[in-house]
């Protein structure tokens, strides 16, 4: 789905009839991550205040599409002497159906064209009354653009060949494959696109692109620029996760790896037994069970950064994860780095979270508000993969002492490195490595959770 583009604007044209008026309404789209642009393959448009929905595909330039939105108008074909379905599938893989319907008997043109507007196919006939179906098969050709022409109505659909795909024979062929003598008709293109508008409906916008896709909600009233803002893909069915004390966490999809994308807080283990939270630095230090603290002893970092828990509660047989979910394993931790390309420069800038000090991103990157990293040289996080590694800090064992907030974000895994010792994986504000090392096992360090 990648395009060798920058930029890719879509827009869509809403006109509204009214008192013989046509009015028109301009939104355009553009996505990013973060400062990067991101090209846009297709759009889902859904009215969630009438209902229905369509889909608009964009190749790698501007792209423009007028809808007729009919206020108070919700009837079928109307004037128009036929209807032209959307094919289906779109995206297609070498052939796709399109579905016609006419009014009454009328002598019809069908041509295909290509991106440059070279005829690639026509099909010319009288057809009857009621519905006829085409396949079309696809040339070499990514995008089609198919143009049904009668006696008072001309209608095109684009059509996607997903993989750029040839049909056997390698040519373009449109085929008459079936016929329903049906009175009842059906709708317009604009209905069976399902979609129709009045200012001020609240439409929800999907973008889909090669990292994954995002939504925007908004009731349109006038001209508007919408910029979808990619901060990871949710797993697959899975947005949010819920942890026993009912902390909310977003997901993000990293591979084939479900990761939580926040530090966990959880005061609690999953099976309901509540987690010690030892402040005395004595105690800590002699601990050979799981523990927590909030940084500094303040529960004011519970938000910004989460707990710190020693190694014992990561591996607490009680589940210190929500159900479902566990503290990783190193070779898991090691599967993440292989992912993103390793664990030397600059992979590690790509897992932590843009908001720095200093950011030269910009926008809500750049922020001397917690949770942030501090500034350091040319390294700045740009979280291509919305893992948003935030450093919390962390506890030593020796005198209650806590360091490091801002600076370092390390979180535990669940294998021990000696009777003393157990692995970790972090980041480091003053470096772009994924730094893989082991420490105490008393020491207090972050967690983040993993799908099973």
């Amino acid at each position: 789905m990648k395009r060798n583009c920058l930029v890719i604007f879509l827009t869509f044209v809403l006109i509204i009839n009214a008192f013989s008026q046509k009015p028109t309404m301009e939104l355009t789209f553009t996505a990013k991550n973060y400062l990067q642009h991101v090209p846009l393959d297709s759009i889902c448009i859904e009215n969630l205040t009438q209902g229905g929905d369509s889909t608009l595909y964009a190749p790698d330039s501007i792209l423009v599409i007028d809808y007729i939105s009919n206020i108070g108008n919700n009837q079928t074909v109307g004037d128009n002497t036929f209807s032209v379905s959307q094919n289906y599938p779109n995206p297609f893989k070498e052939q796709t159906e399109v579905s016609l319907y006419l009014l009454k008997k009328e002598y019809v043109t069908i041509t295909v064209r290509d991106m440059l507007g070279r005829k690639l196919v026509r099909y010319e006939n009288t057809l009857t009354s009621g519905k006829h179906y085409f396949t079309f098969y696809s040339g070499v050709e990514k995008y089609y653009f198919f143009t049904v022409t009668g006696k008072q109505t001309s209608t095109t659909i684009k059509m996607i060949n997903a993989i750029g795909n040839t049909a056997v024979g390698g040519k373009c062929k449109i085929v008459h494959i079936e016929y329903e003598n049906d009175n009842n008709g059906f709708k317009s293109q604009k209905e069976i696109n399902c979609f129709v508008f009045n200012p001020g409906d609240e439409l929800k916008y999907t973008a889909y692109t090669y990292i994954g896709e995002i939504s925007i909600i908004d009731s349109p009233t006038g001209n508007q620029t919408y910029e979808f803002q990619y901060t990871g893909n949710p797993c697959p069915a899975i947005p949010t996760v819920t942890d026993i004390d009912g902390n909310t966490y977003n997901t993000v999809q990293i591979g084939e790896q479900c990761w939580m994308q926040k530090n966990l807080k959880t005061t609690t283990y999953s099976n309901g037994t509540p987690i010690p939270n030892i402040i005395d630095s004595t105690g800590w230090s002699n601990l050979l069970t799981g523990a927590y603290v909030w940084y500094d002893n303040d529960i004011g970092w519970k938000d910004l950064y989460g707990a710190l828990y020693n190694w014992y509660a990561a591996i607490d047989t009680n589940g210190v994860c929500p159900e479902g979910w566990h503290v990783p394993a190193h070779n898991e931790w090691i599967v993440l780095t292989d992912f993103i390309g390793g664990w030397i420069s600059p992979y590690g800038d790509m897992l932590k979270s843009c908001r720095q000090v200093n950011s030269p991103l910009g926008g809500d990157c750049l922020t001397n508000e917690h949770p942030r990293w501090e500034a350091f040289g040319n390294y700045y996080g740009t979280d291509d993969f919305g893992f948003s590694g935030f450093p919390g800090g962390y506890r030593i064992i020796d005198d209650n002492t806590f360091i490091l907030i801002g600076k370092i974000g390390f979180w535990w895994s669940s294998d021990e490195q000696s009777s003393n010792g157990a692995f970790l994986s972090g980041l480091l504000y003053n470096y772009n490595i994924v730094a893989h090392s082991y420490r105490h096992k008393n020491e207090g360090f972050s967690v983040r959770c993993l799908k099973d």
